[in-house]
């Protein structure tokens, strides 16, 4: 092996761990998950949580090393990204209520028993740019 393929290897693990202990930090230290099972009252699917997180950061960067692109028809697609516009909802509203921004905002405008509106705004708001996105771009 030449001391460039060595090189690259050495920098693409260290990026790996950068990035890896990052996602770990960001999901841990914020309560990220713990949050969002919470609010959408799913304990009993943390094993699913765990598994899925994993599955998604592996499959995902195996994807991306490979350059893969996947065709899939419309009706396909619709539930795809559903459940990506309702992943990135929940997170982004998970994330919200750990930094506690929306309360302190529905407070100051008169919303502070309302809250589950303004985070399910947020979860809609993300299912649909997830649906704009996946109907009208991939198709044009």
């Amino acid at each position: 092996m030449g001391i460039k393929v060595v090189l690259v290897m050495f920098v693409g693990l260290g990026g790996g761990l950068a990035v890896g202990s990052g996602l770990v930090a960001f999901l841990t230290v914020l309560g990220i998950v713990p949050r969002l099972m919470q609010l959408s009252k799913t304990y009993s699917y943390i094993r699913s949580y765990e598994i899925s997180i994993i599955l998604g950061a592996v499959l995902g960067g195996w994807m991306n090393l490979r350059d893969a692109s996947l065709s899939f028809p419309p009706f396909v697609l619709v539930p795809i990204g559903c459940m990506a516009g309702i992943f990135v909802g929940m997170l982004a509203a998970a994330l919200t209520e750990v930094l506690n921004v929306l309360p302190i905002l529905a407070k100051r405008v008169g919303f502070g028993e309302k809250i589950i509106i303004i985070l399910m705004a947020i979860v809609f708001g993300k299912i649909s740019g997830s649906l704009f996105h996946w109907i009208y771009y991939i198709n044009h």
